[in-house]
Order: C-alpha cells, then sequence, then structure tokens
C-alpha cells in the first residue's frame, strides 16, 4: 500500500451529504476525482474540535474528509490497548477530580523524564472506563473544553469497530494509524503493546497486504520486531531532537537526525515504509521563529523508496512558525493554509493535522493548482 490516496468525488462529497459537522467546513469535492492525493491523517482524531483521543474526535476527523484516523495506543493494568496520548492520564482525563483513584497517584520514569499523576498500566479497563475525557490545552482550545465529561477512554478495538462503521458509512475506506507509545518502558513492566497490536488488526482482518492501516513509532527496534509479524505499512516517527529511546538505552550513539541522512533512510527502508518527521525536520524554524531553507530529507527518503508523513500541523498561532501568525494571541488561528502549503510544496506524502477539514482544503486547493 502507498500512503498517497485516490480521491472520488463520492468520498469527499460524502461527509458533507451528511450534514452532522459542526466544525468548519467540509471539504468541497476535488475537481481532480481519481487523482493520487496526498493523505490527511486526523491527528488524535479531530483535536483541534473535539478533546483528543475520544471516539467523537475521530469520528469528526473521517466526517471532515481525514484518510486516516490516529490512536495513540498503551495498556491498561490487565493488558488492555487503550487510546491515550500518554500513558500519564492526569491532563486528559478527569482523575484528579475522582477521591477514589487518589492513592493512585505516583511518580514514574518514562523515557527518563520523571513524571508525576496517575497511568493507564495502574487501572484496570473496567476502572478506567469510569474516567471522561477532558481537552489536554484548555488554555489554547477554550472552546473544546464545553465537551469535557462527556467521552470515555476508548479502547483500540471500539477505535476499529468506529472505522469500519464509518468506512461504510461514507463509503470510503477510513484508513487507522495507530502509535505505540513508550514501547521500551511498557515492555519492561510486563505490558508489551506489540502483541495486541498484531492481534487487534488480525482479528479485525486488517493484517494485509494493502490494507489502509500504518503502525508507528518513535522508536526501532519494535518496528523491525513488528516487521515480522505485520503486512501493514510502518512508520519510523523522527523527532526533531534528541534520539530514539531504544537506542538511548541500547548505548546506541545514533540520533535521529542521524536517522534523516542518506544512510540513516536507507537503513530505515529495510523495515518500514514511511518516515513520519516533525515538520521542522523538513521546514526548520530559526532562532528568530522563521522559517529556514527546506532540508533535503523529503527528496533523500523518496530516493530511499520511503514516504514522508510529517507531524503536526495546527491551526493556532502558538504552534505555528512566525511567517504564518496573525496576530499576538496564541489561540487565534493563523494562515495555516499557508503554512500547508510551504509543506505541500516540499512534495510530502501525507500530514498529521489537528483540523484535518483545513488540511483536506489545503490538500484539495494544491492538487488542483490553487
Amino acid at each position: 500500500m502507498t500512503i498517497r490516496v485516490r480521491l472520488t468525488a463520492l468520498s469527499v462529497a460524502g461527509a458533507a451529504a451528511l450534514g452532522l459537522v459542526t466544525a468548519p467546513a467540509i471539504a468541497a469535492p476535488n475537481p481532480q476525482a481519481d487523482a493520487e492525493l496526498v493523505s490527511v491523517f486526523g491527528h488524535r482524531g479531530a483535536s483541534g474540535y473535539r478533546p483528543e483521543h475520544t471516539l467523537a474526535s475521530y469520528e469528526l476527523a473521517a466526517r471532515m474528509g481525514a484518510d486516516f484516523i490516529e490512536p495513540d495506543l498503551v495498556p491498561t493494568k490487565d493488558g488492555v490497548l487503550v487510546a491515550r496520548h500518554e500513558n500519564e492520564i492526569g491532563g486528559t482525563t478527569d482523575v484528579a477530580d475522582r477521591p477514589e483513584f487518589a492513592e493512585r497517584k505516583a511518580t514514574k520514569v518514562i523515557d527518563g523524564e520523571t513524571l508525576t499523576g496517575w497511568f493507564t498500566e495502574d487501572f484496570t479497563l473496567a476502572e478506567l472506563k469510569t474516567l471522561r475525557a477532558k481537552e489536554r490545552i484548555p488554555e489554547v482550545r477554550p472552546n473544546n473544553t464545553i465537551y469535557d465529561g462527556r467521552y470515555e477512554v476508548p479502547t483500540f478495538q471500539e477505535v476499529l469497530d468506529l472505522r469500519a462503521r464509518l468506512s461504510r458509512e461514507l463509503k470510503r475506506d477510513i484508513g487507522v494509524a495507530p502509535e505505540t507509545k513508550h514501547p521500551s518502558y511498557f515492555a519492561s513492566i510486563g505490558l508489551p503493546l506489540e502483541p495486541g497490536v498484531v492481534q487487534a488488526l488480525t482479528r479485525n482482518g486488517l493484517n494485509r497486504p494493502n490494507a489502509k492501516v500504518a503502525v508507528q513509532s518513535f522508536e526501532v527496534a519494535n518496528l523491525k520486531e513488528l516487521n515480522e509479524s505485520l503486512k501493514v505499512d510502518l512508520v519510523q516517527l523522527i523527532s526533531n531532537s534528541g534520539a530514539p529511546q531504544d537506542f538511548v538505552e541500547s548505548g546506541d550513539p545514533r540520533t535521529y537526525a542521524d536517522l534523516v541522512t542518506p544512510e540513516g533512510l536507507k537503513e530505515i527502508a529495510g523495515y518500514a515504509d514511511v518516515i513520519g518527521p516533525d515538520t521542522r525536520v523538513i521546514l526548520p524554524v530559526k532562532e528568530d521563529g522563521y522559517l529556514a531553507e527546506p532540508t533535503p530529507v523529503v527528496d533523500d527518503a523518496h530516493a530511499a523508496g520511503l514516504e514522508v508523513v510529517p507531524y503536526t500541523v495546527r491551526a493556532e498561532n502558538s504552534f505555528l512558525p512566525k511567517d504564518f501568525r496573525s496576530s499576538e494571541d496564541p489561540a487565534a488561528f493563523g494562515d495555516v493554509f499557508g503554512f500547508l502549503r510551504a509543506l505541500l510544496e516540499t512534495g510530502i506524502d501525507g500530514i498529521f493535522a489537528d483540523h484535518p477539514d483545513i488540511a483536506v482544503v489545503a490538500r484539495d486547493d494544491f492538487a488542483a493548482g490553487r
């Protein structure tokens, strides 16, 4: 499978026909129907409009035209994979307000960082299901807080069930791009992520060539392991700094910067199909906050046979380079269309976006030469 999608007029119009989206505009039909297009990944769903990693967020992303929805996966105490950006859930659920779980508060070292809070691996699924999600960054996305308390923490299986239902309703194949979070840490405490990912995809008929699935990791060893048992696309995520945690723990001196050299990309192509770099790996930001010249990473990755899907485009000023900010208000939307165009001009194959409706419009306009 390739990450790029073939978009038909029916598929882009399907969400609009349903008339269920209350957030900004649904993408119009692309005039280049059946053209091969850059894929839009709903980052944590449509997290610009709903609390992240909720079924409501994923559903909204699909109805806005996203080609893939992206659940980050962490385990419960009883080994069930659930969708949370981090295993620490104090900032994304109401657990801190639940006196019955006060004693679960703990301090742990996760990938070298000391964190204090509440962790999924200390809760059974039944206990997690009593919690409710809330907006992670209310100071930037205050409108999302009206949904606080409405949604459960979903399991990976529930996300896959939603994907199947929406694919039927929207009459197009909704992809899923699960990310395995902190795989070395979870393996070290006896809760490895990989068996559950393989079992879930296999059980749902998605562990096959050409399935619209892309499994991600910031680490290397677990992708190599998954490459032995999965037939779907694998995505090596690339941070703008530091090194993969499994490299750090094994004494491998290489960094993420080493992985995006021509030699590093050639190695990645031996076990993965896609790189998912921070946008700054492609479009660096200078110390003054403005964009520098693009790097050769996209061209080098393509030369190695890899596709490129950078993360993450967000519409608010606080997340945009200064070139594209509209004001000093961190929560106001900036020129996100301009930033998306700058990324698209580098030749990327997909894009992670918190506001997938905007990314779909930008992608379609770019494909149509507008």
